[in-house]
């Protein structure tokens, strides 16, 4: 990610132009500022795109890294730049998410570009009496079913990968990825 030497941009303020009378002939001081502007043209250039910069719908691809950072993102570079861009424009919203069949359903959407149904809760079970008899064994856990578009592929391992980091630690989650949409989702 370098912003520098970058041949042949010209500056936006040459010094020489805002020099005093007296150096507007002088070649050595025109000669010398312009050296000047040639180095200070790519700050200036940087400066005044910086909300460019820090806008990640339109901020340089190797910038999105930075970006994401920042806001706690996920960003694969083995994503489309589109879905790292829509990452970093939604990280806030993910975050609150986070944790939740929603947050989960919309991870794997962002991260595969796949449809997903979770169903179940992980069985948390409590009782308000004190020596009350232990609850009965909680269900398997959370189902993930997961498919994709017709016509694509996802890979069950990157499904599993992305699973495991968004389900909460006390949370067993099976998932499933099926060749296509499940047979009830016209529910």
């Amino acid at each position: 990610m370098s912003r520098a030497a970058v041949p042949g941009l010209p500056s936006r303020y040459p010094i020489g132009g805002q020099l005093p009378a007296l150096y507007a002939d002088d070649d050595f001081a025109q000669r010398f500022t312009a050296g000047l502007d040639t180095v200070l043209a790519p700050v200036f250039a940087t400066l005044d795109n910086l909300p460019g910069y820090l806008d990640p719908r339109v901020a340089p691809a190797d910038f999105l890294a930075w970006l994401a950072s920042w806001v706690g993102a996920d960003d694969d570079p083995r994503w489309p730049v589109e879905s790292r861009r829509e990452a970093v424009v939604r990280a806030v919203e993910l975050h609150r998410w986070r944790g939740t069949r929603r947050g989960l359903v919309e991870g794997l959407r962002l991260a595969l570009g796949v449809h997903a149904e979770v169903t179940g809760d992980g069985g948390a079970a409590w009782s308000s009496t004190a020596g009350a008899d232990l609850p009965p064994e909680p269900p398997a856990g959370a189902l993930v079913r997961v498919w994709p578009d017709r016509g694509r592929r996802v890979d069950p391992d990157r499904v599993r990968e992305i699973v495991r980091a968004m389900c909460p630690v006390h949370t067993v989650c099976r998932v499933e990825v099926l060749p296509g949409p499940p047979a009830d989702e016209g529910r």
